[in-house]
């Protein structure tokens, strides 16, 4: 019973994931996934929903890595796209903090695709040229919105996310299993 609710409470946190994504107040920008301390507004549950749920489905495991996939609401404006690189380290910072893993690994998407283009590109560079391992969302096949993934390139993306991870922090076991 104890596994069923673990992989329950795991599913939910991967669900939420997407939360902040949809309608037209573009609630899944990176200042709507901020801590409590530092100033809540639209999205205000983004970041304790994410933090409080991770605790609830690791109970009795442990956390590989942070994968972070977002961005694309950051595309709308300078002013995001200017706050984006700071905002991020202080994403990763807050969520090593809270959930007392110092050194948990980030592995970071790279955006397929946003509502600017010109700030697409400025964001891209931004996520590929921080100290983190990426995986390129560029190429993905998109649906009709162009804006969100088909089922088929999330799968791609998952697979890609998972060879990135044994890649960077799992290297002896990588080769081994890789070739899935």
């Amino acid at each position: 019973m104890a596994s069923s609710h673990r992989r329950r409470a795991a599913r939910d946190a991967l669900r939420q994931r997407g939360e902040g994504g949809r309608g037209g107040d573009r609630a899944g920008a990176l200042r709507h996934w901020r801590h409590r301390d530092q100033g809540m507004g639209v999205g205000e549950h983004l970041y304790e929903n994410m933090v409080k749920r991770t605790k609830a489905a690791v109970s009795g495991g442990e956390i590989a890595a942070l994968l972070w996939y977002q961005g694309e609401s950051d595309t709308t404006s300078q002013e995001e796209v200017n706050a984006y690189k700071h905002k991020m380290e202080e994403l990763i910072h807050n969520v090593r903090t809270d959930l007392n893993l110092p050194n948990l690994p980030v592995v970071q998407v790279a955006l397929a695709s946003g509502y600017e283009k010109k700030y697409v590109d400025e964001i891209r560079a931004i996520q590929l040229g921080m100290d983190l391992p990426n995986v390129d969302g560029k190429g993905l096949q998109l649906k009709e919105d162009n804006l969100h993934l088909t089922t088929e390139a999330q799968v791609q993306l998952g697979h890609s996310l998972a060879q990135a991870y044994l890649t960077n922090f799992l290297t002896e076991k990588a080769h081994i299993l890789l070739d899935y």
